[in-house]
Parts: structure tokens; sequence; C-alpha cells
């Protein structure tokens, strides 16, 4: 069965454009309760823990998803706002059936979305999507009077995952002496990043900690560093990190006020590794990782494999493999030995260890892997879009692909989660690059309007 809602990351959209209204939330709520509490493994009354970022919308949606799963029966526990990696620790903390988190990530505010773990802290298998969304189809039948679900509110959550994060570094791992800027995007970590490196001694300035409803990603976060690069140079600070809305991506900036992009961090966090004597067979990475990465990590013995894009197919692979280790050049990096899913703070704190480690800087933990220029373009599209449809957009990379030869390599991908087309060219000079990549995404352009 093809899906209706989910893409590979859950559910997202524009706020007010279906399916991101409260009545398909409240449907949704319902059909989940159903399906989860079939397949819950738990005694009693099946549990759904939410946690949401700071957009504004949340709110609504957090009362629509509340009010379906209590129809049907399901208990109910509320987080209010945390990062996406601390629902999925809450889910298998408290032997939850599922966990759910209303959040469109690194998006603009006037998107949401909806994302969901497994009772084991993991995305939902693709049956279970397929079973929300068959239920999706019935009518809404609200359970007995006596049966319907309760909610509470988990008031500790925050301590608690503080606490996770702390505890995946080595024992008197201490941050005393470094100068960090943390940036939080105005979202899901405002309150909890800074804690976290405070608490192992860092001294901390933190920007995009001001959540309004409205700014969360805007000219801040992972997915835009300047005003953290410049606040790292201003202060002359060791460093900065960037989360994004929800927490599960991270960037660092060195201390000249260069971007470290999550393919230079999972290269960081490789060699860490096997300095420590830890199992680090391979990592695995995406179709947009870097080649540099794959060089670098041959190098030193590691093995290197590319995932499709998104970090469910990214774990997939982990998994296939037996390897602990694996990211997007995007930030989002999961450390499977360590937690479930995706974790910008766990990642951020492995990178401090290595350079901790090291006695080293960014700059000179980041210089074993040389990365070739790579320039990627969204061209918008009407919703999603079957490229092979189209041979003009093949044959346009063809002609992309002979001119780079052997040195380089195109990449054309509809994205999972926003109505873009990613189109992609990584050779070994920059000016080639930039100009190939203009030229194609101007032609992609023109082909799917």
């Amino acid at each position: 069965m093809s899906r209706r809602y989910f893409g590979t990351d859950g559910i997202r959209g524009e706020v007010g454009e279906g399916p991101i209204t409260p009545d398909f939330m409240l449907k949704l709520g319902w059909a989940c309760g159903r399906v989860f509490a079939a397949r819950a493994e738990c005694e009693g009354r099946a549990r759904v823990i939410i946690g949401k970022d700071t957009r504004v919308s949340g709110y609504m949606f957090e009362s629509a998803l509340e009010a379906g799963l209590v129809a049907a029966g399901v208990d109910v526990t509320l987080l209010g706002p945390m990062p996406t990696p601390a629902v999925a620790l809450m889910t298998r903390t408290f032997d939850a059936a599922a966990g759910i988190v209303i959040s469109a990530s690194h998006n603009p505010f006037h998107d949401n979305g909806i994302k969901f773990f497994s009772a084991q802290g993991t995305k939902l298998p693709d049956e279970c999507e397929l079973a929300i969304e068959a239920e999706l189809d019935r009518d809404i039948k609200t359970v007995g009077s006596r049966d319907i679900g309760k909610v509470t509110r988990l008031e500790d959550a925050a301590g608690r995952y503080i606490e996770f994060c702390k505890s995946t570094t080595h024992r008197q791992f201490s941050l005393r002496g470094m100068r960090i800027v943390v940036d939080c995007a105005h979202g899901a970590t405002y309150a909890i990043a800074p804690a976290v490196l405070r608490e192992l001694g860092a001294e901390v300035t933190a920007i995009g900690v001001q959540p309004d409803g409205f700014n969360i990603n805007e000219g801040v976060g992972s997915t835009d560093t300047a005003a953290l690069s410049e606040r790292v140079r201003e202060l002359n600070a060791d460093l900065g990190i960037a989360y994004d809305g929800d927490g599960d991506r991270v960037m660092f900036i060195d201390a000249d006020g260069s971007q470290v992009d999550g393919d230079e961090l999972l290269y960081i966090i490789a060699t860490y590794r096997l300095a420590r004597g830890k199992s680090c067979p391979g990592v695995v990475g995406t179709l947009m990782s870097n080649l540099g990465l794959e060089l670098a990590l041959k190098d030193h013995g590691l093995g290197f494999v590319r995932a499709k894009v998104g970090d469910r197919y990214v774990k997939e692979m982990m998994d296939a493999n037996g390897w602990n280790l694996g990211g997007e050049s995007s930030g989002h990096i999961i450390c499977s030995d360590l937690t479930t899913t995706g974790d910008g703070i766990v990642a951020s704190l492995q990178v401090l260890a290595a350079m901790k480690l090291a006695d080293a800087s960014l700059a000179e933990l980041r210089a074993g892997m040389k990365k070739f220029p790579q320039t990627m373009i969204n061209v918008r599209a009407a919703g999603k879009v079957d490229l092979a449809a189209f041979p003009a957009v093949q044959d346009a990379v063809q002609a992309v692909e002979s001119e780079l030869g052997n040195s380089g390599r195109v990449l054309l991908r509809p994205s999972g989660t926003e109505p873009v087309v990613r189109v992609m060219v990584e050779g070994e000079h920059k000016p080639q690059v930039d100009t190939l990549c203009a030229d194609l995404a101007s032609r992609v352009e023109k082909i799917l309007a």
C-alpha cells in the first residue's frame, strides 16, 4: 500500500492546510490510539507520550491529539516543549506504547508536523504506519466512559533528560575552561542544552533561547549559523554549537567562525572512538554525504556505506551492518550505542569529548578530513515529483556528469519534508561546482514549471 499521509519523517505541512488541521489531528490521535492500544506489550491500559517544540500551533495540535487518544481509550502523558530525542527516551523510560512529537523540525513556524516513536524509541515500522492510515478511513467511535483515557503531565521531564545527556559521556568528563556559544533556534532545546553544558562546567553564552511561538529557526539554529558565527568571533569563544528547532540536529562553529557540518562531526566522532579503543568498524552516511568523509574514514581503515536520505534509512542500514554510528551532513547524527535516535545534544557531547581527549581544537580535529566542494540548491516543486517522468531532467544530469568526469558526482532528490527538489553537485573545484549546480538547478526549475 502507498502512504497518503506519512512521509520519510512522519506527517508534515503548512498549518491550516490538510492534513495539518485540528480536525485531522483529532482523527489521527484516535487512529493512533486504536493501533497503539492493540499493539501495546505493557500490562493494563496503553500509554502514549506527547512532546512538542515551541511553535504556537503546537498547543492546538497537542489538545486535538490528546482528545483523540483518550477517546480511543489510551492514557496520555504530556511533556510540554521537549527535544524530539527526549520523547524517544521518555517513551522507553515509562514503558509507553508509543511517543508522539509535534514538530516541523528545522522548518519555519507556519509549518508543523507529527513524528512517532515505537515503544523501543525507534521510528515506527512501515506496517504500523499503514495500520494507522487504515484506521483513518473509519469513523471515530469513542470508548465507553469508564474506558476513556486519562491525561497527566510529567513535571520533571527536562531534569530527567538533562541527566541522561550528561550520562552519555565518560566519568569525570568536564568542560571546565571551555567557552561555548550555544544557539537553540528558539526551539525545544532552549532550556535544556545550556543547562547540560553549564552543569558539565563550560562557560556558556546562549542565543536563540527566547521562543515566542513564531521565531523558531528564524535567523538562528543549525540551518542558519551566521548569527552564531558572529557571536563566536565577537566573544573569542572556543566554539559554537547550533541545534535545530526540535533538537535532533547539530552543527558546530569553529573558533574562526567557520561551520563544521554533520559529515565532519561524524569523522571526529568516529576517530574519537578509535582513539578510545571502542569498536567502530564503519559509519553509515547518505547519498548526500561528502566524498571527503568516505575517503577520510577509509584512511583510518573504517568502512563507509550510503543510505537513502532520511534518518530512518540511516538507522536501518546501521542495524543491517551491525554498526553504531551514522548520520547526515545536515547534522542528524545517531550514536545507537548511546540512544535510539538522532540526538543533537548527545552528538555534540561526543564531539566535545573528542576535543578533550585529544587536547585539540575543533580545527585540528577536522583537519584530517578534506571536504570536496559541494553545492546544493533547492528547486521549488508542486508537491511530490517523480523525476523519472521527466527525461529532460535526466539528460541535464548526464550532461553535468560528463563534464565532471570521474572527479565528481550529481544528485537530484525530491525532499521528503518540503515541496522542493534538492539539486546537488560535488567536485574538486568549487568555481566549477557552483556554476554547474546553478545551471542545472535553473534547467530543472524550467523543466518542472
